[in-house]
């Protein structure tokens, strides 16, 4: 039978929230110096380094390396083990320790999974940095553990403007008309189709050479996607926070592997992730998010570069929008999802209207601190 350990999770991530906690060294060395050596494999289906979540898998990598002297953590990008489906039938059957995969991906495996995402819901930092207290994050957990054998300890945001990049500009609901756009999930097809493109779902693997011979003609990512594929689609246009794309990270671990380590052992993983790694995690996709639009921001639509849209111009991609999203999660969920999706936009409007614009401790980040972790993985 599998053991749920949910809650000590939700109670150190709702701690790391409300502080909002810096990367700091807050395992003990003379308590790791006890502890036995683990293995990880980590799965993940972005690019590697400077990608934001990649760098905070480094540092994650680097802090258990150190913490629990003589462990080994090996970091799989882009896919290169498995695909996030593939992973989560993998940490199943216990053939895979631990992965951190994107909550629209993870749909193609469980469609549960689309509940929490969609574009224009979590539209600041705050209302974001509130998901892991929700009532249907609870449920998500609740239905890993016990369907998939999968211990989340919390999640991870996405880029804040995640938008949509190609080789001209997507700007209202006529210029996406007959594109072929990839897409990261399901959920986000309906958006596509409801401004009239094509939607196709790929990992990011796969994209450069997609739109590199023509079988793509944009995409939907992030902005350390954007960064990645700027020469290949250098229009890239954002709706505001979460404005096109609505998605975060989850980060768990196969239970089957979890529930044999020793208590010490689970303490100290379960302590540096939820401590550590996941609000590190957020100021690195924060600072990388700042740094990109400053490198790559435009104010004129007509040229490349990154367009955030005035409020005018969301609106007209809302109003086509309509609840094309909500309709599309509960006819491809089973019924007694209904609720969840309707509970999450609940959630999602409160945690809006309680963290506005400019009050979130992820938007008073001092990214000089962060800055080294760029310097070390800048692409000459």
């Amino acid at each position: 039978m599998l053991t749920v350990l949910r809650q000590p999770a939700r109670a150190l991530a709702t701690f790391a929230i409300a502080t909002g906690l810096a990367a700091t060294a807050s395992v003990a060395p003379s308590m790791a110096q006890k502890i036995e050596p683990v293995t990880i494999r980590l799965a993940g289906d972005h690019s590697p380094p400077p990608h934001p979540a990649a760098i905070a898998q480094e540092f994650f990598k680097e802090r258990l390396e150190k913490v629990i002297p003589g462990s080994t953590v090996r970091l799989y990008a882009a896919g290169a083990l498995y695909t996030i489906p593939e992973a989560v039938e993998a940490m199943l059957d216990g053939n895979l320790e631990m992965a951190w995969g994107q909550f629209g991906k993870t749909a193609q495996i469980d469609p549960y999974m689309n509940v929490v995402v969609g574009p224009m819901l979590l539209t600041t930092p705050g209302a974001m940095n509130q998901l892991d207290s929700f009532d249907t994050m609870e449920m998500i957990q609740d239905r890993f553990a016990k369907v998939h054998g999968i211990k989340m300890f919390g999640t991870g945001h996405l880029s804040m403007f995640m938008g949509a990049g190609a080789g001209k500009r997507l700007l209202e609901p006529k210029d996406f008309q007959g594109q072929k756009i990839r897409s990261m999930g399901p959920a986000e097809n309906a958006a596509l189709a409801a401004w009239g493109a094509n939607a196709t779902t790929m990992s990011f693997g796969d994209v450069p050479p997609a739109l590199q011979t023509g079988v793509i003609d944009g995409l939907l990512t992030s902005l350390g996607g954007y960064n990645q594929i700027k020469d290949q689609a250098p229009y890239f246009t954002v709706a505001g926070i979460n404005g096109i794309v609505g998605d975060y990270y989850w980060v768990g671990a196969s239970q089957v592997w979890w529930n044999k380590l020793s208590d010490k052992q689970r303490e100290v993983i379960e302590k540096l992730m939820v401590e550590e790694v996941l609000p590190f995690q957020k100021k690195v996709n924060w600072c990388n998010d700042k740094r990109v639009i400053d490198q790559f921001g435009t104010e004129d639509p007509s040229k490349p570069g990154i367009y955030i849209m005035q409020a005018a111009e969301q609106k007209k991609l809302a109003d086509a929008l309509g609840d094309a999203t909500t309709k599309w999660v509960k006819s491809n969920t089973p019924a007694d999802a209904d609720k969840w999706v309707d509970r999450f936009q609940e959630e999602a409007k409160a945690a809006v209207e309680k963290n506005p614009l400019g009050e979130s401790w992820i938007e008073k980040t001092d990214c000089s601190e962060i800055k080294p972790w760029f310097d070390r993985f800048k692409r000459t």
